[in-house]
């Protein structure tokens, strides 16, 4: 039986030989970008590779989403190495898909890229028949949180439940056979070096919020009428005026756009649209600070004697990760980049739900460089594949080999350390316990 360290010059050596062929994988999703429930050129091209490496791909899940599954020599857990497929919307950006505005601003084609790395590195059979346990291969659907209005439209279709792709595949039991999950993320931080560990991020909940008043010649009548966009406007101010009261700690967040305001500049606006994330550190502090934003919306309706409608969205948990799986990681970092570029992040307030996943199982959510400018924007590139996919594609293969090695003893151990903080069915009543639609008569 070869040592773990065998099984790691060996998957090193099968994703270099496959080093040109992952990163043009890479590049051809960049060149192909997709929102989330929308990536189907993207999922169909990670079931082709699915089916090259000899696997049996299940397409379809929660929309867009691709599950592969390769079996080890002997039983044992199953770990889910997971890639996102989804991109932003950033028009602005040189890879901008110029009907869409589509661009993979985040660097998700490469966690696409390293995912497959890693898979083909696993699934030979020289090192797959000496892991223990399950390895499931997902891409998935619809990690950043955008096109609320699309996609609660696919919500009311009964296409989905939830907004984000990985919710949607543990409401459709995807993970209910799945113990330890991890995936890798790019970074574009200097300060975080070439890879690096974090341990919390924010949770969030998503509003929807419409302001209704009424219309009326802005010129000639405006006393006849009530605007909505004066509303939104208060309640903005509202929300600024209660920052003072979010506590350091709670890493708040609020920070919500108007997505229409009004029909014509020559009529009082009647209907008035806006979007919001509520982001903290922990569930209470989301509550609170959600609390206190709808009492901002109504005291703007107040003000001016409108309406306003307040849809509040299941969003992401919390994410908090497994600091033993975290340190297997670490080690096989250092072993890539050395121990002096390998960075540490207390936490982050951003959110992804991969902080879902954590709630479940041990989960584990790094970071690896090779990308410059700031994230969510025109000027997040790619500059380092060799790092975003390879050297990142042999990080997650060499933490599968420290799980599922040598009878997966160390897999084991820390399934069998982490009580989970909620059963799947706690979790789902819980995500569906946040959903809410309010009319609130500011009259």
């Amino acid at each position: 039986m070869p040592s773990k360290e065998d099984l790691k010059r060996r998957a090193a050596e099968i994703i270099d030989s496959k080093a040109d062929e992952l990163i043009a994988l890479a590049r051809t999703i960049l060149k192909n970008p997709e929102p989330g429930f929308r990536e189907l050129k993207t999922a169909r091209l990670v079931a082709e590779k699915f089916g090259e490496l000899r696997l049996q791909p299940r397409n379809g899940l929660a929309v867009t989403g691709v599950r592969a599954d390769a079996l080890g020599g002997t039983a044992g857990p199953t770990l889910a190495i997971l890639g996102e497929m989804d991109s932003l919307i950033v028009a602005e950006h040189p890879h901008a898909d110029p009907d869409t505005g589509a661009a993979h601003a985040c660097g998700h084609h490469c966690q696409i890229a390293m995912m497959l790395g890693a898979a083909t590195a696993l699934t030979q059979s020289d090192v797959l028949e000496s892991l223990s346990g399950r390895i499931a291969f997902m891409a998935v659907p619809a990690e950043e949180y955008i096109e609320i209005e699309f996609r609660d439209g696919l919500r009311r279709q009964g296409k989905i439940e939830f907004l984000g792709g990985k919710a949607e595949m543990v409401r459709l039991g995807e993970f209910d056979d799945v113990n330890l999950a991890m995936m890798l993320h790019t970074t574009s931080n200097p300060a975080e070096k070439l890879m690096c560990i974090s341990n919390t991020n924010n949770g969030a909940v998503a509003k929807r919020i419409q302001f209704i008043g009424r219309a009326s010649h802005a010129g000639g009548a405006p006393h006849l009428g009530i605007n909505a966009l004066n509303a939104a406007t208060m309640a903005m101010t509202a929300i600024n005026f209660n920052r003072e009261t979010f506590r350091d700690e709670d890493s708040i967040r609020v920070h919500p756009i108007i997505t229409k305001g009004g029909e014509a500049v020559s009529a009082v606006p009647a209907d008035v649209r806006m979007e919001t994330f509520v982001r903290g550190r922990t569930l209470e502090a989301i509550m609170d600070a959600n609390a206190k934003v709808d009492r901002a919306l109504k005291a703007g309706a107040m003000a001016v004697g409108a309406q306003v409608k307040i849809q509040t969205i299941p969003g992401y948990m919390p994410l908090q990760q497994n600091k033993a799986m975290a340190e297997v990681f670490r080690a096989n970092a250092a072993s890539l980049v050395g121990e002096e570029n390998v960075g540490y992040v207390e936490h982050r307030t951003g959110s992804t739900d991969m902080g879902d996943i954590s709630h479940l199982m041990p989960t584990i959510h790094p970071y690896v460089g090779g990308a410059t400018g700031l994230s969510h924007s025109a000027t997040y590139v790619i500059e380092d594949y060799g790092l975003a996919v390879i050297k990142g594609a042999k990080a997650l293969a060499y933490t599968a080999i420290d799980l599922l090695g040598d009878g997966a003893s160390q897999g084991n151990s820390i399934v069998g350390g982490q009580r989970p903080d909620m059963s799947v069915g706690e979790y789902l009543k819980f995500m569906r316990g946040l959903a809410s639609e309010e009319l609130f008569e500011g009259a």
